[in-house]
């Protein structure tokens, strides 16, 4: 029988790049996203290429009441999840606090702190019965250090940080890892959505040096599950060799 991982937000970047990386490591995939056509594609493509089965269950991170509907449909064999992923995430504007979007507050805030708490905890009571589990949060060099228009965001990934913190001491009794794995500039459509469509501003974010790509990512989601059950990744930064920190870059190198 496969192991079973939960990708959340995996219909792009690095929670498409864990989907494929897991299931061609013999994984069994539940996969959740917004864009129900890409769930569907990815389904395809995955199981067209790996001897492994997908479920894909379409809902915002945002809506709780949709989480739990769609986690209380799994049946029996879904609900023995052994890794899950928290990647669903976002930034929206870059904008000192006093010009700030209350909308874009929320959804930050409803994303990266909200949902990723619904999720852990559904998953986490699957796990204390099944008597262990993996939880990684992808978080980002934003929750280490604060950088200029940052603040809301960086807030939220900060949250992130103190709750894998929290979360591994909570649930080491049962047999539960937590890791965050927390990456600096990745290529993914994370500035498509930061900017709001503005592709042109969009790509000046990765001009001028090799940013680290979802498939990097992938990588190191995967390391960290492959230790013996006496080892546990708790944190792991991951950058690109051209960033030093969360605002130096070495361009044009």
């Amino acid at each position: 029988m496969n192991k079973i991982i939960l990708i959340t937000g995996a219909t792009s970047g690095i929670g498409k790049a864990c989907a494929e990386k897991f299931a061609a490591n013999g994984y069994d995939l539940i996969i959740t996203g917004r864009r129900e056509e890409r769930l569907n594609k990815l389904k395809k493509e995955i199981e067209n290429n790996n001897n492994v089965r997908v479920l894909p269950l379409c809902f915002d991170i945002r809506d709780k009441d949709a989480m739990i509907a769609a986690m209380d449909s799994l049946d029996d064999y879904w609900k023995k999840i052994d890794v899950l992923v928290n990647n669903a995430g976002l930034a929206l504007g870059l904008n000192p606090i006093h010009e700030g979007s209350f909308e874009d507050w929320e959804t930050m805030i409803d994303t990266n702190i909200k949902g990723l708490l619904y999720m852990s905890k559904l998953v986490a009571n699957l796990m204390i019965k099944n008597k262990k589990g993996h939880i990684i949060h992808i978080g980002s060099i934003a929750g280490r250090e604060a950088y200029p228009n940052g603040n809301v965001y960086v807030a939220t990934k900060h949250a992130v940080e103190g709750l894998t913190k929290s979360m591994r001491i909570d649930l080491m009794p049962y047999n539960i890892k937590v890791t965050q794995i927390a990456p600096g500039a990745v290529e993914t459509e994370f500035s498509d959505v930061r900017f709001k469509g503005n592709q042109e501003r969009a790509k000046l974010v990765y001009k001028g040096y090799q940013p680290l790509r979802g498939e990097d990512v992938s990588e190191v989601v995967y390391y960290v599950t492959t230790f013996p059950p006496h080892v546990n990744i708790n944190d792991l930064l991951i950058m690109p060799f051209a960033q030093a920190n969360a605002t130096m870059f070495n361009k044009n190198s």
